[in-house]
């Protein structure tokens, strides 16, 4: 069965994610050349170990750059640590207020938590750029190619943890708040204060768009094999707690051929995990992906694919 529903204009946001190895890449650069038949498109890489470039043969980096073969389609492989880097540039200031007001720590003290990295700000200054870019509107659609499952949920996790810093730091702020109130009569609030409202609307416009089933999409992507289909469980499971919705799973590497002992002998072993796929994942919509003869790569490769992802 093709993916479906994704030219949908309502949706906005795909996103690819999975075990490491079994086609996300090459999943959502496919996904991407077929929405830029239509739509206005954004690849976007969040994966610290980025594999577009490799993909579309091209050196991409970190600005957003068109593809020139393909109407519509632009790329971009997004760094988190620069990200990050840039935040606490602009930052820096607000953030040192909130915990020589907030804290009571001397100089040294908030020049050691000042050195210390803010739990998921990395991630979300990531996802913030993608936020950003949507907010833009330069483009229709915007697909995400995750990094490997782990690193995916700490993408995907990242607003609640960086949430709970701030809950922390506003509950510092409130009690100098009240003592502020207390001795001078009354309280302004200062950039501090601006800082910590604006990190808060980041967050849950973060979250709000990851939730939201009509703007945004999660598709998982695997291999009929065992270790890649039992971290897919787990994956999904993690994905249904934070109320992540994936419709849809695409299974890569499916041997068709039967040309040989070798390709009989894997056929029949990919039949047994293929039998488990379709009853551990009855909910949702499987689209196979056979097993190329050579590696994916170049707009000729990626239509390959696309053709088989959409039919």
């Amino acid at each position: 069965m093709p993916l479906r529903n994704l030219l949908d204009p309502a949706l906005k946001i795909v996103l690819f994610g999975g075990k490491g190895g079994v086609g996300k890449t090459t999943s959502a650069s496919a996904t991407a050349l077929y929405l830029a038949r239509r739509y206005k498109t954004l690849l976007i890489s969040t994966d610290p170990a980025h594999s577009l470039s490799d993909s579309f043969e091209r050196s991409i980096g970190g600005r957003i750059t068109e593809v020139q073969e393909v109407k519509r389609l632009s790329v971009l492989e997004i760094d988190a640590d620069k990200a990050f880097a840039k935040f606490r540039l602009e930052h820096e200031p607000e953030i040192r207020k909130l915990f020589d007001t907030s804290t009571g720590l001397d100089e040294e003290d908030i020049e050691s938590f000042m050195s210390m990295p803010i739990p998921g700000v990395d991630e979300v200054m990531g996802f913030k750029t993608i936020v950003d870019i949507i907010d833009e509107a330069k483009f229709e659609k915007y697909v995400v190619d995750t990094a490997p499952t782990g690193h995916a949920l700490r993408l995907i996790t990242s607003p609640r943890l960086f949430d709970d810093w701030i809950k922390v730091m506003a509950r510092l702020r409130w009690k100098y708040r009240y003592m502020v109130t207390r001795f001078a009569g009354e309280y302004r609030p200062d950039e501090a204060d601006d800082f910590l409202f604006a990190m808060k609307k980041t967050v849950k416009k973060v979250q709000k768009l990851l939730q939201d089933k009509t703007q945004s999409e999660f598709i998982a992507v695997t291999i009929p094999e065992a270790m890649a289909i039992e971290e897919t469980k787990r994956f999904l499971m993690q994905l249904k707690k934070l109320n992540v919705a994936v419709k849809q799973l695409v299974v890569n590497n499916v041997m068709e051929s039967e040309g040989c002992d070798f390709c009989r002998q894997r056929k029949h072993s990919q039949s047994i995990y293929l039998t488990v796929l379709h009853k551990e994942f009855s909910n949702l919509e499987l689209t196979m992906v056979p097993l190329q003869p050579t590696e994916v790569k170049g707009i000729r490769g990626l239509q390959v694919i696309m053709d088989h992802l959409f039919g």
